[in-house]
């Protein structure tokens, strides 16, 4: 007899991205029309080379193949822990962090921590993939909260109070968002802290594109707040920052009690962080903002690039929301699936995106644009693409 997976598993989703690079096999692209590959959000360009000579004689060391405390080391949470508290302007010590292998599993840490099999918890929609297949494996119900386009794809704080049950055990939020770039406004955080306060549930805050905001203070207040471990599980990835993807590592914020349950969840999956990701963070938050602020001034240049091909009008695409590394894009072809949308520009105009339906429910109008990784000077080929579609 055959062994049988865990159905909740295999009722999950399949991982996107894999699905969406399957469509290049055996493409080959000319050099008078490349692929336009706007699909996953990675850092186009290498990190920083005062940062790979160092982890090249960190590798030398005897300690950079062994075990940290679960937590992570100690210099990295100090530090992050510092650069946190400055930049929210809060109170955050080094025992509220925890470092883990990515944001992926800091948000699979901080779900175990909070629900079971059977709980529910609040996922807008757009959403991360990945959040919702991490729900689905663990028999999580995710209730969708829409972010309607009409509000720049923000949620309304007041729509899910609605969702609100007894079995709700967190309300999940990533700004700037994934997918759709969408920077939530700060009162619209707190509305949500204040909900979450009252309903007595966790509001999970996934930042891992803080720092390719606009540097003009705090995005929220809401770690000013001197209670904010009652409420607050925050997540943090180095990953976009650092251009460390391949390194693994990211970070929790929590009080205590989530922090001990996530630590006992941390020490059976992979008892810690890898050492060297760990000293690539910690070497980053010392020594790399000047060289993250180019980047980020680069990628600023790539997203006002896009929004210029868009003023012109006459592609018939909407500009639904930008940020970070991603644009939501309303496609003209009504009636159409976004899959085959996706599908018919890969295979006719040489441009990779996802599908809006891969994010959620109600999303066949849209297309998921990861402008990151399209140079500046190449927003106007994309724009004669997008022309092209239309013919």
């Amino acid at each position: 007899m055959a062994l049988t997976a865990n159905p909740d598993v295999v009722r999950a989703i399949d991982p996107p991205i894999a699905e969406a690079f399957s469509w290049l096999d055996g493409r080959v692209f000319p050099e008078d029309r490349p692929l336009l590959d706007l699909a996953q959000a990675v850092p186009s360009y290498p990190p920083a080379e005062a940062l790979t000579d160092h982890l090249a004689e960190r590798t030398a060391l005897f300690e950079s193949a062994r075990y940290t405390p679960i937590a992570g080391i100690e210099p990295l949470r100090a530090e992050l822990s510092q650069h946190f508290s400055t930049f929210y302007g809060g109170d955050i010590g080094t025992g509220d962090i925890l470092i883990s292998s990515g944001c992926n599993q800091a948000y699979c840490l901080a779900i175990l921590a909070l629900a079971r099999a059977g709980d529910e918890v609040i996922l807008p929609a757009p959403y991360y993939f990945n959040h919702q297949m991490w729900l689905e494996m663990q028999g999580i119900t995710p209730r969708h909260l829409p972010c309607r386009a009409e509000r720049g794809g923000v949620p309304d704080p007041e729509e899910a109070k609605t969702l609100i049950g007894p079995k709700t055990k967190a309300i999940v939020l990533v700004t700037p968002n994934n997918p759709t770039g969408a920077v939530y406004p700060p009162e619209v955080l707190t509305a949500f802290r204040n909900l979450a306060r009252e309903a007595g549930i966790a509001l999970i805050l996934d930042e891992t594109y803080k720092d390719f905001l606009e540097d003009d203070g705090p995005p929220h207040d809401l770690f000013q707040d001197p209670d904010w471990r009652d409420v607050i599980v925050h997540l943090y990835s180095f990953s976009k920052a650092f251009s460390l993807t391949g390194y693994r590592v990211g970070s929790v914020t929590a009080g205590p009690q989530i922090m001990a349950a996530v630590l006992k969840i941390m020490d059976t999956i992979s008892i810690c962080a890898p050492r060297i990701g760990q000293d690539a963070a910690l070497y980053g938050l010392r020594h790399l903002w000047d060289w993250v602020a180019e980047k980020r001034g680069m990628l600023d240049a790539r997203r006002e690039a896009l929004r210029e091909a868009f003023r012109a009008n006459d592609l018939g695409w909407e500009l639904i929301s930008t940020g970070a590394y991603f644009a939501y894009v309303r496609h003209p072809f009504n009636g159409q699936p976004a899959q085959a949308v996706a599908r018919r520009m890969i295979d006719r105009h040489d441009t990779l995106v996802l599908p809006g339906p891969w994010f959620g429910p109600g999303q066949d109008q849209f297309l998921r644009f990861a402008f990151a990784n399209l140079p500046a000077e190449r927003m106007p080929m994309l724009a004669g693409r997008l022309r092209e579609s239309l013919g």
